[in-house]
């Protein structure tokens, strides 16, 4: 099992910036993919962005590429999210979430993921 505990959120302005984090325990989470996952009020599970652990390949959602930035630190255990250029769009709870498969961040909604912190709520305001 692999425990994720996120941190950061918060409420911030249009155009600021805000970093998240997301630190991993338990059964080797070094050697694991991370990333992170975000869902709005009424609105589906949506893919933010995912990091390899073996190669640091990233990967982003649409809806924030140029904007958000993840990175790891693997002696830590922890990912990162950067979110610059924040719109009031981006307002919603954002999820950590790992697994052993790099493709199942791009099942629906994230729906084979295995392991999924609590959320953490970002605010965006106009």
């Amino acid at each position: 099992q692999v425990q994720l505990v996120e941190s950061g959120g918060g409420l911030v302005q249009a155009g600021g910036s805000l970093r998240l984090s997301c630190a991993a325990s338990g059964r080797t989470p070094n050697m694991i993919h991370m990333g992170w996952f975000r869902q709005a009020p009424g609105k589906e599970r949506e893919f933010v962005g995912a990091i390899r652990w073996d190669n640091g390949i990233t990967t982003y959602g649409d809806s924030v590429k140029g904007r958000f930035t993840i990175s790891r630190d693997n002696a830590k255990n922890t990912v990162y999210l950067q979110m610059n250029s924040l719109k009031p769009e981006d307002t919603a709870v954002y999820y950590c979430a790992a697994d052993r498969a790099f493709s199942d961040f791009n099942s629906p909604a994230g729906e084979r993921m295995n392991y999924w912190g609590k959320g953490t709520l970002v605010t965006v305001s106009s």
